[in-house]
């Protein structure tokens, strides 16, 4: 069998965070039922930052490292979205050219909620195993942001969708799917999938979001034990417990993650609490450490939970992973792959820790004061020009790394720079 899988992947969790239980305190929310959350902190977007530069800035390393013969082998941009720019034009042509990629490239852009991502890489996978264009390379970037905001009236919001906020982050993955998967290994074949319409959350103007938490919550358990189903009718011999060493999910809060590993748990296996705890930490929690620290980033989150499980978890032996993801509305799937100590040491290379801690910590008034700045960047802004030094502790986060930032748009087209 041909292998095919990831040979880098990256996450780029923007300049700044806010600690998400000040937060909660400051919205008065139920700080009982916050602790369901299981978040610490979450990204937040500045105006000078977008879904291009968060996908520019996750790439870039990635990018960095190939020689130039490998670099002009990436013959295929694909951007998986819910915070896209344009109705039509896709932000994968402003990573091409910012990443200096070869115009040999097919470049579009993916729409599915947070499945989008996954769907991007199934696609990158199927474009490799094709061989339609041997040793040809696929760089698959999900990048999203959110700038927190909730769709007025409508029967569907309640209390319940304010605890959106404290979990909505801003990031971006770029994954090199290629045919020399150093990272993750995958099994190729092993997928089982499964989705229906539901109007479980959704985004019916392009800078807010509304939906019903309790019946998201309901579809993603559906949808993770189905889907999880399927796999186990197409992969003989599957077992749950047994047969992942990890597991990696998508995760909108910690809390949603925890419920549907005790639900599999209890379903599949006939666990008991205690066991089910024990697995928990063991198998799902090195998955969910970025996961808090970040926020959800769409269709990114389940690949920051799969960096976060490769980077925590112990992999001094080859390990199977297993991977669910999901997406509103809805469509879901999961699948596995291998991961080996070489791999581990490889990943480890892109410091993502690292980069998450030294984000700028935001106070809520300045929170609430970027929230105000960040409409002036809102979908279908003609013309603006961006003020890097509004938050200054923010802009030494970022001056002299060589970050790309936002610099203005003119006439709708987005400028950029290096700074």
């Amino acid at each position: 069998m041909q292998q095919v899988g990831i040979e880098a992947l990256n996450i780029y969790g923007g300049a700044a965070q806010l600690d998400v239980r000040m937060l909660a305190q400051a919205r008065h929310l139920d700080t009982s039922r916050f602790d369901n959350l299981m978040m610490k902190e979450k990204a937040v977007s500045l105006p000078y930052e977008d879904p291009v530069s968060y996908a520019v800035n996750a790439a870039k390393p990635i990018i960095d490292r190939l020689s130039d013969s490998d670099k002009q082998r990436v013959e295929m941009v694909i951007t998986c979205s819910e915070s896209g720019i344009d109705f039509g034009k896709s932000m994968s042509t402003y990573i091409q050219d910012y990443l200096g990629l070869s115009r040999n490239c097919r470049m579009f852009e993916l729409k599915q909620a947070c499945y989008s991502g996954t769907a991007g890489l199934q696609m990158a996978i199927n474009f490799i195993l094709s061989q339609t264009s041997p040793g040809a390379k696929a760089l698959v970037i999900a990048t999203d942001i959110s700038r927190f905001t909730l769709a007025e009236g409508g029967e569907a919001l309640s209390e319940d969708w304010s605890f959106a906020e404290p979990s909505s982050g801003a990031g971006a993955a770029a994954i090199l799917v290629s045919d020399v998967p150093y990272i993750f290994q995958v099994d190729v074949g092993c997928n089982g999938y499964y989705g229906y319409e539901v109007m479980d959350t959704c985004r019916p103007k392009p800078d807010s979001e509304a939906g019903d938490a309790d019946l998201s919550l309901l579809s993603y358990l559906d949808c993770c034990e189905n889907a999880y189903l399927h796999y186990q009718k197409r992969v003989e011999g599957v077992d749950y417990q047994k047969s992942f060493d990890y597991l990696s999910f998508h995760t909108p809060f910690g809390g949603m993650v925890k419920g549907a590993h005790r639900n599999m748990m209890r379903k599949l296996k006939k666990a008991k609490p205690e066991e089910i705890e024990a697995d928990f930490k063991r198998r799902v929690m090195p998955g969910l450490v970025y996961c808090q620290q970040v926020g959800n980033i769409m269709g990114a989150t389940v690949f920051l939970a799969l960096a976060s499980t490769i980077d925590n978890g112990d992999f001094s032996q080859p390990r199977r992973i297993g991977i669910f993801s999901y997406g509103s509305g809805c469509s879901s799937e999961f699948y596995s792959g291998v991961v080996t100590p070489e791999g581990k040491e490889i990943q480890a290379q892109q410091r993502i820790s690292s980069q998450l801690a030294t984000r700028y910590s935001l106070n809520i008034e300045e929170y609430e004061q970027l929230l105000h700045y960040s409409r002036a960047v809102a979908f279908g802004t003609r013309n603006v020009t961006l003020d890097y030094k509004i938050f200054p502790g923010v802009w030494k986060q970022i001056e002299g790394k060589g970050r790309l930032v936002l610099k203005k748009i003119k006439e709708f087209h987005r400028e950029y720079e290096w700074v």
